[in-house]
């Protein structure tokens, strides 16, 4: 018999939202054609693409010249980064970038560096923030691009955007954001934080998996970045390839929802957020991961001392007793396979035994309290059963 779950990683992947699904649909089915065909029924596909970037532009606070639509972040990552090193060299190839990016930074940065590029990857403090004044000190006249993550996949620590923007902009450098996670969830104008590249992906936001978007800012301070991918000219020319109509009328939909939930959606997940997390820390020997008062409202990491961060995940999900599955998270699904410590964590202080045992809980609109006091009952049962084996 097929076991309920209770979904408590929204972090690594949203529901498709119904209303969503139902309106991607008809471009699977009876509206399928090809976006770029100039035949009528190629028409209809292209408008509803119009009609998405326009959609996507205005939760960003952008012009719809300014969306490229990806497969996803990751791919915006690469499209943005190796963008700015291959059309800005002539500047400098000085790159700055955080030690609690995201593997997708992380990797392409470390790519680069094999490239002739140096990079800083700037260290935080025990909250996950940024020190601005030692940012500061690290910015030079040869520095690029500055990449820094909005808010942070595994902690929810949000950094202070708009000043490492402005900063930044005091070099001439360029400044990009990771912001998967927090578009959708709260308010991202790019004009007001000083935003140049922005990327997200759309299974943050209850859209399908598959479908991002890059922000490209096209006023003012114009960023030319060369494609990745030829064949085609396909979006402005930065991103070749047959559009995957579905996913970008999806994404369209959910960043319309959104904006018009934010508030709603905001105020019932944080009152379960806080409930869980007020619940769990009255284990004996836990404590939170990351700034409390800068973070977003859906999240909370927490280290119980003494209990195996993946044990506790296993015994959330016994298939032998006759609770749901509760899904949790140690870090990033990204680096789900990797035994080492979450390089977050370990960034922000925590030794070795502390990162693993600590567990991220990322809620979404769908979880309920009668879910959420399931959680609490069970993790305060395995973190006892699992410290009672050691003693």
């Amino acid at each position: 018999m097929k076991k309920n779950i209770i979904y408590i990683d929204n972090n690594a992947t949203t529901q498709i939202d119904q209303r969503v699904l139902d309106f991607m649909l008809p471009y699977l089915t009876t509206n399928f054609a090809n976006a770029n065909s100039t035949h009528q029924f190629g028409v209809g596909a292209y408008n509803a693409v119009k009609e998405a970037r326009k959609q996507v532009a205005e939760i960003l606070g952008a012009e719809t010249n300014e969306i490229v639509f990806t497969s996803g972040a990751t791919e915006a990552i690469n499209l943005a980064i190796k963008g700015v090193a291959e059309n800005y060299a002539h500047k400098g190839k000085h790159i700055i970038t955080v030690s609690t990016e995201h593997s997708a930074v992380l990797d392409t940065c470390k790519y680069l560096e094999t490239k002739g590029f140096e990079v800083t990857y700037l260290p935080v403090q025990k909250d996950g923030l940024i020190d601005l004044d030692f940012f500061k000190s690290q910015l030079r006249t040869d520095t690029i691009l500055v990449s820094v993550m909005m808010a942070n996949n595994e902690t929810g620590v949000i950094q202070p955007i708009k000043e490492l923007a402005e900063l930044t902009h005091e070099v001439e450098a360029i400044f990009m954001n990771d912001a998967t996670q927090a578009v959708g969830k709260i308010e991202v104008n790019v004009d007001e934080l000083g935003i140049d590249l922005l990327c997200f992906s759309g299974h943050k936001i209850y859209a399908p998996k598959g479908v991002g978007a890059l922000y490209v800012r096209q006023r003012g301070n114009r960023i030319k970045i060369p494609a990745l991918l030829h064949g085609g000219g396909h979006e402005r020319g930065l991103r070749s390839g047959t559009l995957n109509v579905p996913g970008i009328v999806a994404l369209g939909k959910a960043c319309q929802l959104a904006q018009k939930e934010f508030d709603a959606s905001q105020k019932q997940i944080k009152e379960l957020r806080d409930y869980l997390e007020t619940q769990l820390l009255t284990i004996k020997d836990t404590f939170i991961n990351g700034s409390i008062e800068n973070r977003l409202y859906n999240v909370t990491n927490i280290c119980f001392v003494g209990a195996d961060s993946e044990a506790v995940i296993m015994g959330l999900s016994n298939p032998e007793n006759d609770f749901p599955l509760i899904a949790v998270s140690n870090g990033s699904a990204c680096t789900s396979t990797n035994i080492d410590p979450s390089h977050v964590l370990i960034a922000m202080g925590l030794d070795e035994n502390q990162a693993f045992n600590s567990i991220r809980f990322s809620l979404g609109k769908y979880n309920t309290k009668v879910e959420i006091d399931i959680v609490i009952n069970q993790v305060k049962t395995v973190v006892d059963g699992l410290r009672a084996m050691i003693i």
